[in-house]
């Protein structure tokens, strides 16, 4: 496994290591012992399957504002432009996001620190995303940002996006 930290502290881009053969490749996804030794959690609460489809679906911005969590999110069919907000206030970084291309076919994760908005924007039909999140879902903390926020001014990829109408209503971070 290949370790790659973004632009926003706590943010990790995980690769794949496949050993390949003649019937195609073999590769870990998750290793406590290799999370551990990046300080990344070991114990997921919850798994869950975000199926997609069609292209220039947003999802997001979201959080947990009661019980933050941290989350492990992979592409495993299709292609996501995946952000990362940073609300963590003690931090420099507040208010600022990153970015990574997700794609099935690359096998690379992102790993979410508590305290982060994330969302997403498929690039191709038929895109899924699984999520392996530290604690239980809490319905009461649900949260989000508006992906338009034009102090955010993230560069999403694809115009037009299909949104949900509660992401629609989402405020502004200000």
């Amino acid at each position: 496994m290949k370790f790659n930290a973004l632009a926003l502290p706590g943010v990790v881009e995980i690769g794949i290591e496949p050993e390949t053969d003649a019937r195609g490749y073999f590769a870990r996804l998750f290793d406590t012992e290799a999370f551990a030794a990046q300080g990344l959690p070991t114990q997921f609460a919850q798994h869950s399957l975000s199926h997609n489809e069609r292209a220039g679906t947003l999802r997001g911005l979201h959080y947990q504002a009661d019980r933050p969590e941290a989350k492990l999110v992979r592409c495993v069919a299709g292609r996501a432009f995946d952000v990362i907000v940073d609300l963590r206030r003690s931090l420099p970084s507040y208010g600022q996001w990153c970015s990574v291309e997700l794609a099935a076919d690359r096998g690379n994760a992102v790993f979410i620190p508590a305290g982060c908005a994330h969302g997403f924007q498929t690039l191709v039909d038929g895109t899924e995303l699984m999520y392996c999140i530290d604690v239980p879902y809490d319905a009461q903390g649900a949260a989000g940002i508006r992906w338009d926020d034009p102090s955010l001014a993230i560069d999403w990829p694809l115009a037009d996006p299909i949104l949900s109408a509660r992401d629609r209503a989402l405020p502004y971070l200000a």
